[in-house]
């Protein structure tokens, strides 16, 4: 149990650290919201995981090894994460003829629940997390014996060590805060709408070319193999 427990936490703060549209994110809300909104935005985050999780566990090998390599999901998510980075560009665009430079507090006017929701759909459309849960199912559950309360222990250890890892993001994000002027803030969401933009096209670029995407995956395993 102990030495299933330790093989977990490195994986969480590794899974902290994947750079992507979710780890901007978090770090923008802390610095806008405060700690309190990054940490619910970051719950839904991990509910998502938490579901890939289970699918990943509770289904066949078969059907997920098809379902995580379907260009129409990649092309389904690509475009809701596009879309969702132009209209946060066009509105940042907008919000910066009506904000007062010297009143902060109103772009951190902050609703809880829409942030958990975003936390989730950010995490959820993007089917590549999918396969990545998946692949540390198929590595991990051999050596934990498919046994269900080492995998429960060993994937709770993960979820928790992200988590927690996270927390000190937020935390360190935040120490930003009271340098912030709102035209900085907008800035940074300009930025995170950027980033979201280019990851929505990298994951329709995905869906739009599969054979291509197999390729370079078979090349990076390649490269990985000789390494």
């Amino acid at each position: 149990m102990i030495e299933d427990i330790l093989t977990a936490i490195p994986l969480g703060f590794f899974l902290s650290f994947m750079i992507g549209p979710v780890f901007f994110v978090l770090l923008e809300t802390s610095v806008v919201k405060g700690f309190r909104a990054a940490a619910v935005f970051d719950l839904g985050v991990v509910l998502a995981d938490i579901i890939f999780i289970l699918i990943a566990y509770f289904s066949s090998y078969r059907l997920i090894e098809s379902i995580k390599d379907d260009p129409a999901l990649f092309v389904f998510g690509g475009l809701v994460m596009l879309t969702y980075g132009i209209i946060s560009f066009v509105k940042n665009k907008k919000a910066k003829k009506n904000i007062d430079p010297e009143d902060p507090a109103e772009l951190a006017k902050t609703n809880y629940f829409n942030l958990f929701i975003k936390g989730f759909f950010l995490n959820f459309i993007n089917i590549g997390v999918l396969g990545f849960w998946l692949a540390i199912l198929i590595t991990i559950g051999p050596k934990l014996q498919l046994n269900p309360t080492r995998m429960l222990t060993f994937f709770t250890t993960v979820i928790l060590s992200y988590f927690i890892t996270d927390i000190f993001k937020i935390l360190l994000a935040k120490q930003l805060r009271s340098k912030l002027n709102p035209n900085n803030i907008l800035m940074i969401k300009k930025v995170i709408s950027v980033i979201l933009i280019i990851s929505g096209v990298f994951l329709l670029s995905q869906g739009w070319f599969p054979q291509e995407r197999k390729i370079m995956d078979k090349a990076l395993d390649k490269l990985e193999e000789q390494q």
